[in-house]
């Protein structure tokens, strides 16, 4: 009965100790999944803003060409043909080669991103362990 009685007074004394720890513990999950989101968000509108300037970019250059290459032919439809037919030539090897050039890259900087994350999280639980002892 001794020992019934002080299993309960020991539940009832650490009750709160274990709320307090699940509270804690939901809070950090919830803190890591706003920063991980708010860093691949953030990254997702660099791409958006990147790539929207890149094309910007690139039909500036295909003008560019476009009367570069007129004016070494001699007729605009001859010049803007040959622009267009190198920025089709392009677009074609960057299809082709999107998984090395695009999607490869973007798993590995999400992945990057992800694990120095979990490595950050991890050295300062340990530095807050050597703290405490």
């Amino acid at each position: 009965m001794d020992k019934h009685k002080n299993l309960q007074e020991f539940f009832e004394e650490n009750v709160q100790l274990v709320k307090d720890y699940f509270e804690t513990k939901t809070n950090i999950y919830k803190l890591k999944a706003i920063r991980t989101t708010s860093k691949v968000s953030g990254l997702f509108i660099w791409l958006i803003i990147a790539s929207f300037l890149f094309f910007l970019l690139l039909i500036f250059v295909g003008l560019v060409l476009g009367f570069w290459f007129s004016e070494l032919t001699g007729s605009f439809v001859s010049g803007f043909g040959y622009a267009t037919l190198l920025l089709f030539t392009i677009m074609f090897l960057i299809t082709a080669f999107r998984k090395q050039l695009f999607i490869y890259p973007l798993i590995r900087l999400f992945v990057g991103m992800m694990a120095s994350d979990d490595e950050l999280s991890e050295k300062s639980s340990e530095q807050n362990e050597t703290t405490l002892k």
